[in-house]
C-alpha cells in the first residue's frame, strides 16, 4: 500500500481561521477609523440622488447600479452602527428619514420619465408606489409606538429595492436586451405596498382587539405632521 494522502481537513480549517482573522482585522480597522454611520447614510443618499439624475437622462442601467450601491449603503449604516458602537439616537432618526427620501426621489424621477412619454397611468402608479411605501413604514412605526411589533407583509424595504433595481436594469434601452420591465416593476411595488399597508392595519387591529386602553387615541401626534 502506498502512503496515505495527508488529511485536508486541517488545511481547510487553517484557511477558515485565516479568513476569520482577516475579517476581524478589517472590522477592527474600520471601527477605529473616523467613518461614522451618519457618513454611510449620507453616501447612500448621494447614490440615490445620482440614480435619480441618471433616470432623467434615460441612463437606466447606470441608474440601476447607482440605486443598488446607494441601497447597499442603507443596509450597512445600521449594521455598522451596532458593530462599531458609534450609533446614536439622532443617527437612527437620520437613517430612517433618509431611507424615505431616497426611495421617493428615485420613483419621482421614474414618474417624470413616464409623464414625459405620455404614460399617465404608469406615472400615477409611481405616485401610488411612493405613497404606500411611506405608509408601509409609517404603519410599522405607529404600531411599535403602541407597543405592537409589526414586521408582517410582503413589501418590506429590501423587497422594494430588489424590484425597482430589476426594473431599472431591464428598462427599455438600458442595454440588457430588449426588455421593458420598469413599468411592471412600478406596478408590482404599488400593488404590494397597498396590500402590505392594509395587511399591517389588520394585524395591528387583531393585536389590539383584546386590549383595554384607558386613554383614547385621537390619531394625533408628532408622527402625523
Amino acid at each position: 500500500m502506498g502512503p496515505s494522502a495527508p488529511p485536508r481537513r486541517s488545511s481547510s480549517r487553517g484557511s477558515a481561521r485565516n479568513g476569520q482573522e482577516l475579517r476581524t482585522y478589517a472590522r477592527d480597522r474600520l471601527i477605529e477609523s473616523r467613518l461614522t454611520p451618519n457618513a454611510i447614510s449620507l453616501m447612500g443618499l448621494l447614490g440615490n440622488l445620482i440614480a435619480a439624475a441618471l433616470v432623467t437622462q434615460r441612463l437606466f442601467f447606470l441608474a440601476g447600479i447607482a440605486f443598488i450601491l446607494g441601497s447597499v449603503m442603507d443596509t450597512l449604516d445600521g449594521r455598522y452602527s451596532r458593530m462599531s458602537g458609534k450609533g446614536s439616537l439622532f443617527g437612527a432618526f437620520l437613517d430612517s428619514t433618509l431611507d424615505r427620501i431616497e426611495e421617493g426621489i428615485v420613483l419621482t424621477a421614474v414618474a417624470g420619465y413616464f409623464a414625459a412619454r405620455g404614460d399617465d397611468f404608469a406615472a400615477a402608479m409611481c405616485v401610488a408606489a411612493v405613497l404606500f411605501s411611506l405608509m408601509v413604514s409609517y404603519t410599522r412605526a405607529r404600531a411599535e409606538a403602541l407597543g405592537v411589533e409589526c414586521k408582517v407583509g410582503l413589501a418590506t424595504r429590501p423587497v422594494r429595492v430588489v424590484i425597482l433595481s430589476i426594473g431599472l436594469l431591464f428598462a427599455k434601452g438600458a442595454g440588457l436586451g430588449d426588455f421593458e420591465l420598469l413599468a411592471p416593476a412600478v406596478y408590482a411595488i404599488a400593488g404590494l405596498t397597498i396590500f402590505t399597508t392594509f395587511q399591517r392595519v389588520w394585524h395591528v387591529r387583531n393585536e389590539l382587539s383584546g386590549e383595554v386602553s384607558g386613554v383614547k387615541d385621537d390619531g394625533g401626534g408628532a408622527g402625523d405632521v
